[in-house]
């Protein structure tokens, strides 16, 4: 434990005292030199010989000596009495440090002992704010302490009316977050149970006479909080999501009964108060935590090509399974349906200041719809673009003039409505265009380039000459115009003959190439881009950016190119590859399309192109509007199916596909519009669709919804006509009817993964994944917890008591209250679950479908029944059926350790894998940590015994046994004849099961003694392992391995013979050793992306994702050894600390770089990237490449 303390002073000097759990504590003074440069001076000591530290805050003095206090323990007298009686009898102490300014030197000035046990101090406001002093919270009191006459003030901790906790439990204030101002300060302290009380000190001059508590809400169980000025509560939680609040009342006015030192109570007793929903907070936000990981699995169970991570994690009832995806999370601001098939959209706005865009502009195969933004999205007709035509490109010219491409030509619509047209040549017509804030290039049929610039009275001039292109023009891009400048210079065009050529457009050199880059495949979109930019200021004082130019080239293969624009030159270099999916690549900006969208942007110094986690998306612009400022506008297929029977004959159910069937409504596709769009409709408000049988349905607009849509029953009569099934048939079949415009936005940006999140019962242990279903059995365990059933027993029991110590006036009341604590269902998630006691367990089992959510079934074990491994197996004596086998432990007390043992519980999957079916449960002696299946059989490591079971008719029948396991199996792997088995304390033994002889042979271990946490196979003589002190290692055995061994039962072997280290004969090489620093709870060797290569990916209890990749090339390796070896001096970390001693931290490093040491290198300064890249023989963007390629190969 590492406490770290501010204490403010004179001119901003800053006190800060560290303390270790035992005897050191070490006091620094921070200041700031002429420079205003952080300074820190030689530490000065204030250790004290054994001594146990539990907490450390600063006492606020004012403008004294800064003073610390300290939560103390001394055990000398305990270390040196055998007996025990000193230990007994040892009491804690509250111990107060004074900094001496005059002596520099840090004094121990007042020591007292303490009738509770502390856990945790808070500091009271001193000075001219408070009366200073501190607060000590311990079990079951808080107390009121300072120097002087004061006497303490001691005021019981109220507990919850008619909690299920165990009544000789303790409570215990877990943190705090003091609120202070010029007229008064209060404290929010949570219990463990969630519970905020709002803590208040009456005053009478600088004497504290009374502590005041007053339930505030219940929030999840902190491990900090903290009160901004602006009126949030920010909460850090313990584990699971972290919230902030918006403090909406302080909580003087309402009715909820206020606790006083002052109210005469029994030693021993305490208030009692009814916990309640939240009504002074109010949730704000949510920030995701995935601590802590528990398990994880990764499989793509939802067929999405990419595989998902599948995570349980949480503690207790805010326990949840996340799905995490790769891409970033969308959230869906609107959809507004459109009449036929759009296939392209722009935003436009009116002036070149506005803040928001002014139109929507949908192109259709023969149309353009020009909508207005504002409270509502309407059509507009006054615009002045041309509706009759599709638009290749629009945009904004200058500053409030309008452009638009079409087929034909090219429409300038200038702000008073003026409209000047440029009209093709001949029967030629626009083929591709590329348009910024000042010029507009179009391509003609043949693959003449036609080029127009702005001039300063805003007309729009074509270039004397025009270009004849080599071959069809398929892609055209031009740059935004560089802020101060009048042009963008340069114009990418993309060829069918697979070229991209870089065009001048310059006035000394226009229209001539300058520079050319062959592609693999034939481009389908162009883009270029500024982007990774720095903050500058012209001359004139104008703030911009300056950044790198980036032409994306999608092609039509897939693959999405990015290279480097020489912004003086015109030449491309620096070219990096990215397969996107299997369509060609659309490029809009900061987004390209293929069979998935993806979003390019930098952020926090590197670049990022990641997926969006959401419909396939067909064409995209930028979107700005009051409720939405920074989104995006985009059309996607959409795609309606007829769920039921709703029939016709006829597999072309209505012309156009227009009518459809879908929950129980009827719904004509093409009207289904926002309200805004209804105008849209035909004059008169009539509708003819068109029937099977040659019948035609006449809708009038009356009948339609609020959304447009006709909703009636499946028989109902319009202007006369009948629809029915006889009408409609026996089969519908509806095609695609709509391409609906969506408003999408875009806020976590940095994000790796986004998550669904499905809730569990308790803590989940483990699950597996049944292979042909895809559902997921998972064990939720949870230790001082009751089951469902002995909580409602329990309730019952007390309602009970209720009404029996109430009187007879009172008989009536007493069984209302009864009744009303009864159907009192406080949701767990946020008030936390009963504390039953040491010894008391709660375990389920949950069949759930990970692609809805949904749990298919759920059976509940009895009290005190421990659930800790699952398997799903197939027995060789059984045929097809699948088998989940659950192992429980009975009666299980952790310390000291008893267990009264084991079962395996065997159930059989059916419907599908949806439902468990109870066969029979097999008693054993401890407790079944691990269980595998294994060649029709399961192993199962019951305490340190290793057995081989089949199954019966009423129970397991154990066939083979291995009794030389030393401590307690954890873990169980095989592959072939091979078991890899995991000791909790002595690491990894291979066994082999010898069949004809029916034995299991241990043949070879590890040297090294771990505490196995997880491991996985990554083949057949190779195991990763991972450690509960944060190490992961890779062990190997060697070439010359035997498996083929005796075992010696009678142990008349010599001594020279019986193997090394007392031993299996033969030993592991360990091939890596890695300190991570976080417990890894899971390995899995997996691919994370399509087409990637496999590697390591393990998960932390802190809620962290790593990955471990293997170097294919021994250059790779080389590079990255020097560039680690370089970060290593010339970026190292803030607090100091040396980076390969801490990757040591438990072995020595071994043959494993930090990747993530590695990529500090794109957040150096340029000076440092030049410097290290140059003793690589690099530039700094190869560098960079190097680790872009690394990651992009394995992960993303």
């Amino acid at each position: 434990m590492l406490t770290v303390l501010c204490i403010p002073g004179v001119k901003y000097v800053f006190w800060l005292l560290t303390g270790a759990i035992e005897k050191q504590k070490l006091v620094y003074i921070l200041n700031r030199d002429a420079a205003a440069r952080l300074t820190i001076s030689s530490p000065l000591e204030a250790h004290k010989a054994n001594t146990l530290v539990y907490h450390v805050v600063g006492v606020d003095v004012g403008f004294e000596n800064p003073m610390f206090a300290c939560l103390e323990m001394d055990y000398e007298e305990a270390d040196n009495d055998p007996t025990g009686e000193a230990a007994a009898n040892t009491q804690q102490t509250l111990t107060f440090y004074e900094l001496d300014l005059g002596l520099n030197h840090v004094v121990r000035k007042y020591s007292e002992p303490l009738e509770e046990h502390g856990n945790f101090l808070i500091t009271v406001p001193g000075g001219s704010d408070g009366p200073s002093g501190v607060l000590i919270c311990s079990e079951n009191y808080i107390t009121y302490k300072n120097f002087g006459d004061q006497p303490d003030i001691r005021c019981p901790i109220p507990r919850r009316r008619n909690d299920l906790d165990d009544p000789e439990r303790g409570m215990i204030f877990v943190c705090s977050a003091t609120h202070k101002t010029k007229s008064m300060f209060f404290f929010l302290a949570q219990t463990e149970q969630g519970d905020i009380f709002k803590i208040t000190l009456e005053t009478d001059e600088d004497m504290v006479t009374e502590i005041r508590l007053k339930y505030f809400d219940t929030v999840p169980v902190a491990s900090a909080m903290c009160v901004l000025k602006t009126g949030f509560l920010f909460v850090a939680s313990e584990f699971g999501n972290h919230y902030l609040y918006q403090i909406a009342h302080l909580g003087d006015d309402d009715e909820e009964p206020e606790f006083s030192s002052a109210m005469p109570l029994e030693e021993g007793d305490t208030f009692f108060f009814q916990p309640r929903p939240l009504k002074n907070l109010v949730l704000v936000d949510e920030q995701d935590s995935l601590s802590p990981i528990m398990t994880c699995q990764i499989a793509d169970l939802a067929n999405e090509d990419t595989p998902q991570l599948y995570v349980a994690c949480g503690r207790g009832p805010r326990s949840s399974l996340r799905v995490l995806r790769h891409g970033l999370e969308v959230s869906e601001m609107a959809v507004s349906e459109l009449p036929g098939n759009p296939n392209a959209v722009w935003t436009v706005r009116r002036h070149i200041e506005d803040e928001y865009d002014a139109y929507i502009i949908v192109s259709f195969v023969n149309a353009t719809l020009v909508l207005s933004i504002g409270e509502t999205v309407e059509e507009v007709t006054d615009s002045g673009f041309l509706g009759t035509t599709p638009t290749l490109s629009c945009s904004l010219l200058g500053e409030d003039a309008l452009v638009q491409v079409y087929p034909d030509g090219i429409r300038h619509i200038r702000a008073d409505k003026r409209v000047n047209e440029w009209k093709t040549p001949g029967k030629k017509i626009i083929v591709k265009c590329a348009v910024n804030q000042r010029q507009v290039v179009i391509a003609l049929t043949g693959g003449e380039l036609v080029y127009f610039e702005m001039d300063p009275s805003g007309q729009l001039n074509e270039y004397t000459e025009r270009k004849e292109m080599s071959a069809d023009v398929v892609c055209m891009s031009l740059a935004n115009v560089p802020q101060g400048e009048q042009r963008s210079r340069f114009l990418a065009v993309g060829l069918i003959d697979n070229t991209v050529r870089i065009i001048s457009l310059d006035p000394s050199d226009c229209l001539q190439p300058l520079s050319m880059q062959a592609l693999p495949a034939q481009p389908e979109a162009l883009c270029i881009v500024e982007m990774g930019g720095a903050e500058r200021q012209d001359e004139l004082g104008e703030r911009g950016s300056i950044g790198f130019l980036y032409l994306n080239i999608g092609l039509q293969n897939g693959v999405l190119l990015r290279t480097v624009l020489d912004p003086v030159t015109g030449d491309l270099s620096d070219t990096r590859t990215r397969y996107l999916g299997s369509r060609p690549v659309k490029l809009f900006r900061v987004l390209a399309m293929s069979s998935r969208s993806w979003l390019s942007y930098s952020y926090q110094s590197r670049f990022h192109l990641t997926p969006l986690s959401y419909e396939t998306l067909e064409y995209a612009s930028g979107f700005a509007s009051e409720q939405c400022p920074e989104g995006i506008v985009a059309i996607s297929t959409n795609t309606l199916s007829v769920q039921e029977s709703a029939t016709c004959k006829q597999t072309d159910v209505c012309k156009g596909n227009l009518l459809g069937f879908h929950a129980g409504a009827w719904t004509v596709g093409s009207l289904s519009l926002s309200e805004p769009l209804r105008q849209l409709l035909p004059t008169p408000p009539q509708l003819s669709v068109p029937m099977c049988g040659g019948a035609e349905l006449l809708i009038d607009s009356q009948q339609l919804s609020s959304r447009g849509a006709l909703r009636t029953e499946p028989s109902a009569v319009f202007d006369g006509l009948v629809l029915s099934e006889e009408t409609l048939g026996d089969r519908c079949s509806i095609g695609p009817i709509l391409h609906p415009p969506r408003i999408l936005a875009l806020e976590k940006l940095g994000a790796v993964f986004n998550q669904v999140a499905f809730p569990l019962q308790y803590t989940p242990r483990k699950f597996v994944i049944h292979p042909e279903s895809s559902n997921l059995i998972i064990i939720e365990t949870d230790h001082n917890a009751y089951t469902e059933a002995t909580k409602a027993q329990r309730k019952q029991q007390m309602a009970e008591e209720m009404v029996e110590a109430a009187g007879e006036d009172e008989r009536e009341l007493a069984a209302e209250m009864a009744a009303a604590f009864l159907n009192e269902n406080l949701p767990e998630s946020i008030f936390g679950a009963p504390k039953a006691g040491n010894g008391q367990w709660a375990s389920v089992i949950r069949v759930l479908n990970p692609i809805q959510g949904n749990t298919l079934d759920l059976v509940q074990l009895e009290q005190n029944e421990a659930a800790f491994s699952v398997t799903v197996c197939r027995f060789s004596n059984s045929g097809d059926d699948w088998y989940v086998l659950v192992g429980v432990a009975k009666d299980l007390i952790l310390n000291p350790r008893s267990v009264a043992g084991g079962l395996v519980y065997t159930y059989k999957l059916i419907n599908n894998g949806e439902k468990l079916e109870f066969v029979h449960k097999t008693p054993v002696e401890e407790v079944p940590a691990a269980i595998a299946p294994y060649q029709g059989r399961v192993l199962i490591g019951v305490g340190k015994l290793l057995r081989i079971y089949d199954l019966g008719k009423k129970k397991l029948l154990r066939k083979c046994e291995n009794k030389h396991v030393p401590n307690f199996i954890v873990g169980i792997q095989t592959i072939g004849h091979r078991v890899i088995v995991s000791d909790v304390q002595e690491s990894l033994f291979w066994v082999r099961y010898k069949r004809n002889e029916n034995q299991l042979i241990i043949f070879a271990d590890d040297t090294h003694p771990r505490w196995v946490t997880t491991s996985s196979l990554l083949d057949y003589e190779t195991v990763a392992g991972a450690d509960k002190f944060g190490n992961i290692c890779v062990v190997r055995l060697p070439t010359n391995t035997n498996d083929d061994v005796d075992e010696d039962p009678t142990g008349n072997k010599a001594l020279w013979d019986r193997g090394l280290l007392n031993g299996a004969s033969q030993k592991a090489e360990v091939i890596m050793n890695y300190h991570v620093g976080e417990t890894v709870l899971s390995l899995q060797k997996t691919t994370l992306i399509p087409g990637g290569s496999e590697s390591l990916v393990y998960t932390t209890l802190s809620g962290g994702i790593g990955i471990l990749v293997p170097f294919t090339s021994h250059e790779d390796h080389d590079f990255f050894q020097h560039v680690e070896m370089h970060l290593r001096s010339e970026h190292p970390p803030i607090c100091g600390r040396d980076h390969l001693s801490y990757r040591s931290y438990y072995f020595p490093v071994k043959n494993v770089i930090d990747g993530d040491l590695c990529e500090q290198f794109n957040s150096m300064e340029p000076i440092k990237q030049k410097s290290v890249a140059e003793e690589l023989d690099r530039t700094p963007p190869e560098v960079s490449k190097k680790l872009e390629d690394i990651r992009t190969r394995y992960a993303f």
